[in-house]
């Protein structure tokens, strides 16, 4: 679990709710109509927007906030230059003995593909195609997150104008004024907390989960390609070096 995405959530939620609760009940708050606004219109909106399946492609992504086991760059370069020196001592085919090893799908395809004999070229071009649809997908999953987050103040705003008009409508009848108020001020809270606590927020943390799973993947291509070719391990890992920080560059050959 990530414990950043946790921890910023707590603090923000918490604050708010805190700044509710310092002004009297909480249940102040809680108004359904305004609820049903917001979320309901926000939903509908991006139903209208995107089709039904990512959608719900981009509610299963949403999970990589919170659950992701990532693999830092040095340790997937450290593993390329193993298999490098494994195939280079012991042929291309023995590269079949370490795919036990392996756990992401692209670095098993990459492996396999080696084994199977084709060609550096062939490998890179399939690699590089599987990296631009996996970018895709990220892309997508992302900017759902960024129109929900521009949909929901829109919809605050709508809510906002349905209860100006109920209480303009009521003003001979007192009684009337407070619920009405309640949902013109309400809907606008409502929208920009999920704007900008929830999803604005779980847009950029998808980016950048995705960010750092293209550098992992990218890693992979181009050190399957250079095994292929039978480059030189030294070679290999100065050429993926250029890749990551130089803060996270750590010389497997000095150890």
């Amino acid at each position: 679990m990530d414990i950043s995405t946790v921890l910023g959530a707590v603090i923000a939620f918490g604050l708010v709710l805190a700044a509710m609760m310092s002004g009297g009940s909480i249940m102040l708050f809680i108004d359904p109509p305004s609820l049903m606004i917001v979320a309901g219109g926000t939903v509908g909106a991006t139903l209208v927007h995107y089709p039904f399946k990512e959608v719900m492609r981009a509610v299963s992504v949403a999970k990589k906030t919170l659950f992701i086991k990532e693999q830092p760059p040095g340790e997937i370069i450290a593993q390329l230059i193993e298999f490098s020196g494994k195939a280079r001592k012991e042929g291309i085919l023995s590269l079949q003995s370490v795919m036990s090893q392996v756990e992401d799908p692209f670095f098993l395809k990459g492996l396999q593909m080696a084994v199977d004999g084709q060609e550096p070229e062939t490998l890179r071009e399939m690699l590089d195609k599987e990296l631009e649809y996996i970018m895709e997908r990220h892309e997508s999953g992302a900017d759902i997150f960024t129109t929900m987050a521009a949909y929901a103040p829109a919809m605050g705003m709508i809510g906002t104008l349905i209860g100006l008009v109920q209480m303009l409508q009521t003003m001979d009848d007192p009684a009337s004024i407070g619920p009405a108020m309640a949902v013109a001020l309400l809907t606008t809270f409502y929208g920009a907390v999920a704007a900008n606590i929830v999803f604005t927020p779980m847009s950029g943390k998808l980016k950048h989960r995705s960010a750092n799973e293209l550098l992992g993947k990218t890693l992979i291509a181009e050190g399957m390609n250079s095994i292929l070719a039978g480059e030189n391990p030294r070679v290999m890992e100065q050429r993926l070096h250029a890749f990551v920080a130089p803060s996270l560059r750590e010389s497997n050959f000095n150890k």
